[in-house]
This record gives structure tokens, sequence and C-alpha cells, in this order.
């Protein structure tokens, strides 16, 4: 998100809604909230967390952030067609404004944050920290005491969120290798740069060197994606045939589907019902082969599904070659 946009997301969110009213979760799957501890300076900050669980058992977790000025649930549509397709979604909702920095984007130094985010992460195989904690207390609410937190992983992330995941991506690398080896695909949505630091190309430059499948789903550049920063990121960092798809037609809005607001819609269009289904098919069709190990033809280049996209002209190829 611009810094233009930014100061009118805060000054417009006095009035509109951040977040949609609750709604019921999709045949099957299970939505339940509580809190994360995330350790911000020197106190622990309990955010918010909303948690998807799928009918049958999962095939993997997706951590799906949300962007700058919004709240998890911004991307309840799109973590219910994660959860739908057999993941477990947790979606904690991180600040947009923070006194010590505490924020999904850089607007001084969130690094240290962002290193707590990772954290969680890092430490997801002990039951008894953090994020262990949190999923303990949500499969016992939706009714799936015994269940074990899936060791298979994808990053998701909309917005200044797509900053976050591949922030946390490449600590993972960094700093937890036997965690960053469960995680398998990165899946950016309209990824913004934050206008301080270098977090994101930190992070594009350190998972290059890995076999990690890193895509966008992306709109055209504008002013609510500060000009398609983060894809520019991406695809100048990336040296790889294939990063994802521009949506033609696309909005900084597209990955909210249903779950977008006034909020969004004002300041950066109206979603269309086409790129909506097609950012909703491609990111979980990704998600579902990164956790497979697999490359499912038809959501691809030369695919039948991906080629119709691109013959009607609804996506555009994107590259880092």
């Amino acid at each position: 998100m611009s810094f233009r946009r930014a100061a009118l997301a805060l000054a417009l969110a006095a009035t509109f809604l951040t977040a949609p009213a609750a709604a019921s979760a999709a045949p099957g799957v299970v939505e339940v909230s509580n809190t994360v501890d995330i350790r911000c300076a020197f106190y622990t900050m309990k955010a918010n967390a909303d948690w998807y669980f799928p009918a049958g058992a999962p095939r993997g977790l997706v951590y799906l952030q949300h962007g700058f000025s919004r709240s998890n649930g911004n991307v309840q549509d799109l973590a219910e067609h994660y959860a739908t397709a057999g993941f477990v979604v947790f979606a904690p909702t991180l600040p947009s404004a923070n006194l010590y920095g505490c924020t999904v984007n850089n607007i001084g130094n969130n690094t240290d944050f962002l290193d707590n985010v990772a954290d969680l992460l890092g430490k997801a195989t002990d039951g008894t920290d953090k994020l262990g904690r949190s999923f303990a207390d949500a499969r016992t609410r939706a009714g799936r005491a015994g269940l074990a937190l899936p060791t298979s992983y994808v990053l998701s992330g909309h917005s200044a969120g797509g900053e976050v995941v591949s922030y946390v991506a490449n600590r993972l690398r960094t700093s937890y290798a036997s965690q960053f080896a469960k995680v398998k695909a990165l899946v950016l949505l309209d990824p913004v740069k934050s206008p301080v630091g270098q977090s994101m190309a930190n992070a594009f430059n350190g998972l290059k060197t890995t076999s990690l499948p890193m895509y966008t789903i992306s709109s055209p550049p504008y002013l609510a994606n500060s000009n398609a920063s983060g894809t520019v990121e991406l695809t100048n960092d990336v040296p790889r045939p294939f990063l994802g798809v521009r949506l033609s037609t696309g909005c900084h809005c597209d990955a909210e589907g249903a779950s977008t607001d006034g909020l969004c819609t004002l300041t950066s269009g109206t979603p269309q019902a086409q790129n909506v289904a097609a950012l909703q098919s491609l990111a979980v069709a990704w998600a579902v082969d990164g956790v497979a190990g697999t490359t499912t033809a038809t959501h691809y280049p030369g695919g039948a599904y991906y080629d119709a996209l691109l013959a009607s002209g609804v996506t555009q190829t994107l590259s880092g070659i």
C-alpha cells in the first residue's frame, strides 16, 4: 500500500468497519476465533487469531496474513476456500499502528516484531509454545480435540501481508532450518513493499537460493498497490520463468473476495467476480501442489485452465527472466 493510501486508510478506519460481520463458515469448515501470544518489545501482545478447520484430515497448514489497515476477517473468504481444500488455516490480526513498531507493515522498524511472528512457526513443534497453545485451544473449541498441527506449511499474504509472509519464510530459512523444510509454498496476493526498509528484497534474495515454490497473483500497477511494488520486487529478484499471474482488470481487494468492505473498495476499487474466482482457484491449487510436491498441469502455463484464463484476457503471465 502506498504512503498516501496508507494515510487515507488510517483516517477512514474510524468511520468504516475494518472487518466484516461474522459469517457462517463454508459447509464442512469450522471457524474458531481466539488469540495468539506474540512478543512485542517488552510485553506480550495477545493478537486475535482465526482458525479454520477442514471437514476431514488436513493436508497442511496455511498461515494467511491480511494487509495494512485490514484484519483477519477481511481474508475470511479466501481462508474458507483454503480450508475447503483441506487445509487448517491460521489467520492472525497484526496491528497497522503500534507505538513500539509491532506492525504488519514497516513504518519505522518492525523487523524485531516480524522475527517474533516467525518464531510462532519456528517453535510450532512445541505444543506448549505460543502457536501450539493457540492451536490446542482452537481445536478443542472446534470439536477436533486430538488433531495434530499439520507439519506442511503454506505461507500466503495479501498486500503488506505478502511482505510479512516472505520475511517469515526467509527468517525460518536462516534461523529455524528444520521448520523451513516444512514450508512448501509461498503464495502472495498483490504484495506491497513497506515504505521503509528492505525486508521484502532481503527475503526474496534469500529465498531464491532455495527450491521453494514462489508465486504471486497480482493486479496491475496503480496507487492502491504502490505501483505493484511487491510484484516488481519479486520479478526483479527471483530469476524464474514462472512467478504467477497478473489479473488484467484486477484490483487490490481481489484477495479479500466476499469479505472485503467499503474501506478497501473506496480506496482500491471493487473486485470483479472473474478475478476473484481466478485468484481463489490458482491460490488454492498452488497451495495444494506445494504440500503434495506435485504440479497439476492445468493450473500452470500450457495447462487447460491456465491457458483459458490467458486466452480470455483474465490473466497475464509473470516471469523473472
